[in-house]
């Protein structure tokens, strides 16, 4: 009998394995162009969108759908002040990434799951997991990758975070942000929630209107579904106050 030699081992793995690196390479040239593409180019539809579309479509067979482009100039200043403010408001200053903010939102985290842990059995207690993403990240994962949480498509998260910032002004980012975010059930943009929520255009929302949607943005479709909610008008309040000291790109 002949045993294998290591030559003959190795050979189909070292094979397998440059195939997986090319394959990974490609994959990232394609995501680069894509990006490199957006500086001009109004994406119709994000990764996100598209997963939304086939989920209300399987629950609804049907599908009621609201987005509308407008150029950032065309959106209401205090919305695009409003949602700096709220979700990243050193959006202006950043790389793309608030490494503090990821930290803190690290320890939160893990003394939430903690606390769930200690509660006792007869209450049954979800701990409340809070984020660190900045707006260049929530687009880079909205805009190219799909919803699950591994550490593998937080890395390619942040790999598509660099290349936005390198590539797009940070201008431009806050537009395609504004322009594809979700603001409840098969609502995108911030026309087609201004219309939806309103009855006016985006460019014709008022300081507390704009900072109602910035509040909603975390959670869209549990705000959606409580318009008159406490949390909603005193958070917008607040939001309020502090448009003058949004900075803007």
């Amino acid at each position: 009998m002949r045993w294998p030699t290591l030559s003959s081992v190795t050979s189909p793995l070292m094979r397998w394995l440059a195939l997986v690196l090319i394959a990974g390479l490609a994959l990232q040239l394609f995501f680069i162009l894509r990006i490199a593409a957006l500086a001009w180019w109004d994406p119709a539809s994000t990764s996100f969108q598209r997963s939304e579309a086939v989920r209300i479509l399987r629950q609804k067979n049907s599908l009621p759908w609201r987005q509308q482009w407008q150029p950032y100039d065309r959106i209401s200043i205090h919305l695009k002040r409003a949602v700096v403010v709220s979700e990243d408001d050193i959006f202006a200053q950043h790389d793309g990434v608030q490494w503090d903010a990821i930290e803190k939102a690290w320890s939160k985290n893990n003394r939430a799951q903690q606390q769930a842990a200690q509660a006792s059995a007869s209450r049954s207690s979800t701990p409340k997991i809070v984020g660190g993403s900045t707006i260049t990240q929530q687009l880079a994962k909205n805009l190219l990758l799909s919803g699950e949480r591994t550490w593998a498509r937080k890395a390619q998260e942040f790999v598509l975070t660099l290349a936005l910032e390198g590539l797009l002004s940070k201008q431009r980012i806050l537009e395609i942000y504004l322009n594809s975010v979700e603001w409840g059930e098969g609502v995108f943009g911030a026309e087609a929630a201004a219309q939806h929520y309103f009855g006016k255009s985006a460019q014709q929302l008022t300081p507390f209107e704009a900072a109602r949607l910035a509040v909603m943005l975390p959670r869209p479709k549990y705000f959606e579904r409580l318009p008159s909610s406490a949390y909603l008008a005193q958070r917008a309040e607040v939001i309020v106050a502090r448009l003058g000291a949004a900075r803007l790109p």
